[in-house]
């Protein structure tokens, strides 16, 4: 599976929170309202074959251990609205779903069709410290556990450490990455390559990632937007001069941005963790082609650093966007079961759903009370990949390996930790920010201005929300 096809999957609205309000807070197909006999309907986001396939293991193991049937419902991110929709409408919803987003969890959420205390007991049960406890605060609401996070990915700012360390360049983990791309600019290699499409989440997500780094979140603590903000307004300027002054030529997106690096076109990149195994020639269908790659293919896994965390010059602290995703047990559900089912996914069977792709689905459980480690020990041997499989460790440092092991801990993306998840997810169907961003890098309006029109668009969205 691809990086386009699996950050898209992630990123998408999980839920209509409009639509779903008039639905209300049914009963599903739990221990009053559907058949306790029958079996334990959980619904899938991770919907490629192999990957039910892979699940449907999981899920049979469990089986034989508790006795406790599974029917495993693999569902395209695409239709998850309105199936869920019309599911809590009929009194049909399912007892847990699995690999929902940060936006989606919120949104369940705010529609009351979360059970929450089995989110608690799980945790609990668990044990919250075994967790990363950034992805606990980001699946709660104050201090009600709203979903258990499973794993997560990471936003990178992928760099040319060769070319770094020739120049005599620090690692860019602050705004002196515009500074680093004036010094490696140059007619064969462009300085920095970024997204300004205007109908690709990938936008926002590249220039998220780098406006958290200035302190900027999409909304203030109160919940107003905050786009126009001095400091947002500093990070629309400061992406206008990356890609005016430094970046390639014409509208860039997840595929050509990626495409640039790999044939050596680009010092610096910004893409999701899932960039990692095809950087390292492992997905035929996305080999590097630089220069250099022709007799090593993984040249560039071996030469390039990444950054997770970056930090503006308005910031105390570093900060990226990345995606947790995360079990939850909804309303009605049969609540026995589903504990049982959750705590083994996170336990019993949390190194095979962390073994699907391990370069984006990072554990947010690092291991158990006995072994603290045992879960992130066996995430760094996991063999990465599609078409070739191998241990990211053969091809990148510790370090990198480190880097990506910690990321839950400093994601925090836009809206999320103020409650703003239903907003996110409608700005993800609108897309105002790749909208203002595209003008803005087209020369067809100022970065204050582009900030102005991302704004009030938000605001329009939000009160339509209301």
């Amino acid at each position: 599976m691809g990086g386009t096809k699996r950050r898209a999957r992630l990123v998408v609205a999980a839920v209509g929170a409009t639509a779903l309000a008039a639905c209300g807070g049914d009963d599903g197909g739990g221990d009053e309202g559907g058949d306790a006999d029958g079996p334990l309907v959980v619904w899938t986001l991770e919907n490629l074959p192999d990957r039910v396939a892979a699940q449907e293991q999981i899920a049979a193991a469990f089986t034989e251990e508790s006795g406790i049937a599974v029917d495993l419902v693999a569902i395209d991110e695409d239709q998850f609205d309105q199936l869920l929709t019309s599911s809590a409408a009929a009194d049909e919803l399912p007892d847990v779903v699995g690999a929902l987003s940060l936006s989606g969890v919120q949104a369940l959420a705010t529609n009351e069709l979360i059970d929450t205390d089995v989110a608690a007991a799980v945790v609990e049960e668990l044990g919250a410290d075994t967790f990363s406890e950034q992805a606990l605060e980001l699946t709660r609401d104050g201090d009600t556990q709203l979903a258990v996070p499973s794993d997560g990915w990471a936003q990178l700012l992928v760099y040319r450490k060769d070319l770094f360390d020739a120049a005599g360049l620090a690692a860019p983990e602050t705004y002196d990455i515009l500074a680093a791309a004036e010094t490696l600019d140059s007619p064969e290699v462009a300085g920095f390559t970024g997204a300004t499409v205007p109908n690709d989440a990938f936008t926002q997500q590249t220039f998220e990632h780098l406006a958290l780094g200035n302190a900027r979140q999409l909304v203030d603590d109160e919940g107003e937007v905050a786009l126009d903000s001095d400091e947002c307004v500093a990070a629309f300027e400061f992406y206008d001069q990356l890609i005016t002054d430094y970046s390639l030529s014409g509208a860039q997106d997840v595929d050509t941005t990626r495409a640039a690096y790999f044939a050596g076109q680009a010092a610096m990149v910004v893409w999701s963790s899932f960039i990692l195994d095809e950087m390292a020639g492992l997905r035929a269908d996305a080999l590097p082609t630089c220069p250099e790659c022709t007799d090593d293919p993984a040249y560039l896994a071996r030469n390039s650093g990444v950054v997770t965390a970056i930090a503006g010059p308005d910031s105390d602290e570093g900060a990226q966007f990345g995606e947790i995703v995360s079990w939850v047990v909804t309303v009605g559900a049969r609540s026995d079961a589903a504990t049982r089912f959750v705590t083994y996914m996170m336990e019993d069977g949390y190194e095979e759903w962390i073994d699907f792709s391990p370069e984006g689905k990072v554990p947010t459980r690092q291991g158990t009370a006995d072994e603290p480690t045992r879960f992130i020990d066996a995430w760094s041997t996991l063999p990465a990949g599609v078409d070739t499989k191998a241990p990211l460790g053969d091809f990148y440092p510790a370090e990198v390996l480190e880097d990506l092991r910690t990321s839950p801990d400093t994601i925090s993306p836009w809206g999320i930790p103020q409650g703003q998840g239903a907003l996110v997810g409608a700005s993800l169907g609108e897309l105002p920010v790749p909208q203002a961003i595209a003008a803005m890098t087209a020369d067809e309006m100022e970065p204050g201005e582009a900030a102005q029109q991302a704004a009030d668009a938000l605001r329009e969205i939000a009160q339509s929300l209301e």
